[in-house]
């Protein structure tokens, strides 16, 4: 690969020029100043005593006769710029999917998702899958093996709420089961004989003590994942390994009661952490009932996980963004119980998902659930490509992209007619995108892949540069977990295309062969960077 040998380069030579070891930082600048440019002058002068030109100069020298390179530029202060050769260039697009597998030899589990039992699953859960697969994909591609876990919550008040409401009325699907969770929620809102109920119910589903509340609780269970399953094969989305809390209360409240007195206080008959101590707040993790809290679970989930994967070398966890307080104090915690499994734990967390016409609410019962989008979307692709034979991985993409494209992190508004569009960042362009270059390819009559004698044409050469970024694009969003690199770099890769072949020429030009081949690169580079995010590549649409 271009960068990691320029890298090489750099590093060899500021050892010999300057007796130093560096790093170097390259970045891809506007095309008409190169294919890369380093600030390693700047990085080399505090120790040279040397001014940057001066030092960006002499390893401009070293540069210029490094194999591929054509030419070497000073800019600015200390910033060097570097192009490639066609050859060179060329063979860096032909290589484009052959990604670094910095992570070989790696075991990272990755938990998203976390739809509750006893509820439906709402689009924020349907986010929260895509992004946590996505991010997955990211590192298998980089060479990690990759466990998909998710976490429900099988206990708690919610669940008594539930299963209160399952009395009163008859449940046979997971949407009845969502409204019997909606009635226990208000009744216990409103009604104090029904509170005192479902306080009671909640005992007893810790203690599994009462057969007719266990038989309750295992068939919203199951009708819960039965419902959730459904989805998410639709969306070609799966986990390695499912996790109740209630298999994790035992472990967590063992661990918390062990280690009263050290790192956890007793308070007003319940037991804390006292967070300020690590400049955050105080958190209950058993109630003043004896009830496990959230927290409490979470540590027998971090447990529950070593002993199923102890060779991990990390931890990812992916929820919503209003749970960040409560990672730092569960973690802060934990590092004081089991630091080492602090130290892999990444907690990452994504922005509210919201839809142009309004928000959502679960413990109202005017929850917007995964399915509803589903169809919705299903309903707008159906009237925008009626005729299409790829309408149903299309309905999968729109969803998808739409909620990918955006920084994880970051609020979403989704929008129905913009994830379907064919004009802009949507998921239907890009797969667009990828079947006209299907078609363009299987008109073609040759099929050889020769590199270019006469070097490339500037249209070429855009072209094969973008095409050559991929690894580096893929690279950068499997360090920052940030899906939505891959989406802009698609994205930018099809509109540099559409300029290319908007002036230049394919089938029956004299450079036919070089430009069906970069035609193909192109088109693998699509299909493998959809793949990463999940997203099926369409020969028609």
């Amino acid at each position: 690969m271009p960068i990691e040998e320029i890298k090489t380069a750099i590093k060899t030579a500021a050892k010999k020029l300057f007796d130093t070891d560096i790093e170097p930082q390259l970045s891809r600048p506007e095309e008409k100043f190169g294919d890369y440019a380093t600030n390693a002058a700047l990085q080399l002068a505090k120790g040279a005593a040397k001014a940057p030109n001066e030092i960006a100069r002499m390893l401009s020298e070293e540069l210029k006769n490094l194999a591929g390179v054509k030419e070497v530029s000073l800019a600015g202060p200390g910033f060097i710029n570097i192009r490639l050769n066609d050859e060179t260039l060329f063979k860096a697009a032909q290589q484009a999917t052959e990604l670094p597998q910095n992570l070989k030899g790696q075991e990272i589990l990755v938990e998203f998702g976390d739809p509750n039992p006893f509820k439906e699953m709402h689009i924020g859960h349907l986010y929260s899958y895509t992004a946590g697969d996505t991010i997955s994909g990211l590192l298998e591609a980089s060479g990690a093996s990759v466990k998909r876990l998710s976490y429900h919550g099988d206990v708690g008040l919610q669940v008594a709420q539930a299963i209160w409401g399952m009395r009163q009325t008859e449940v046979t699907d997971d949407a009845s089961l969502g409204r019997a969770y909606a009635m226990g929620a208000q009744a216990y809102k409103e009604d104090e004989t029904a509170k005192t109920e479902i306080e009671s119910i909640n005992q007893h589903v810790y203690k599994l003590d009462d057969p007719a509340i266990n038989q309750l609780h295992e068939q919203g269970v199951r009708l819960s994942f039965e419902a959730f399953d459904k989805i998410l094969d639709l969306l070609s989305i799966s986990t390695d390994k499912r996790y109740l809390e209630s298999q994790t209360v035992g472990p967590g409240e063992e661990l918390v009661r062990q280690n009263i007195g050290k790192v956890f206080t007793e308070s007003q008959d319940a037991i804390v952490y006292e967070g300020e101590k690590a400049g955050l707040h105080t958190r209950v993790f058993i109630t003043s009932k004896g009830l496990p809290t959230y927290e409490t679970k979470d540590l027998g989930l971090v447990l529950q996980k070593d002993k199923d994967y102890p060779q991990a070398n990390r931890s990812i966890v992916i929820t919503a963004n209003e749970q960040s307080e409560y990672f730092k104090v569960m973690l802060a915690a934990l590092s004081e119980v089991r630091p080492e499994l602090a130290q892999k734990t990444t907690h990452l967390s994504h922005g509210f998902l919201s839809l142009t016409t309004g928000k959502m609410s679960s413990r109202t019962g005017s929850v917007y659930t995964a399915w509803d989008l589903l169809m919705q979307v299903k309903d707008a692709v159906h009237e925008q490509f009626p005729d299409s034979p790829a309408r149903k991985p299309t309905t999968f993409a729109a969803i998808k992209y739409a909620f990918l494209k955006h920084r994880l992190g970051s609020d979403i508004v989704f929008d129905v007619k913009e994830s379907v569009s064919l004009e802009g960042n949507s998921g239907p362009y890009i797969q667009y995108a990828y079947a006209r270059a299907s078609n363009i390819l299987a008109k073609a009559l040759h099929q050889t892949k020769p590199a270019p004698d006469a070097g490339l044409d500037a249209g070429e050469r855009s072209l094969a540069r973008k095409i050559s970024e991929y690894p580096e694009v893929v690279q950068k969003a499997a360090e920052e977990l940030m899906p939505h690199h891959i989406c802009t770099y698609l994205y930018e890769l099809a509109q540099t295309f559409n300029r290319f072949y908007e002036t230049s020429r394919i089938i029956g030009d004299d450079r036919e062969i070089p430009r069906l081949v970069l035609v193909k690169f192109y088109s693998q580079v699509l299909k493998s960077g959809l793949n990463i995010l999940n997203i099926t590549a369409p020969e028609r649409m």
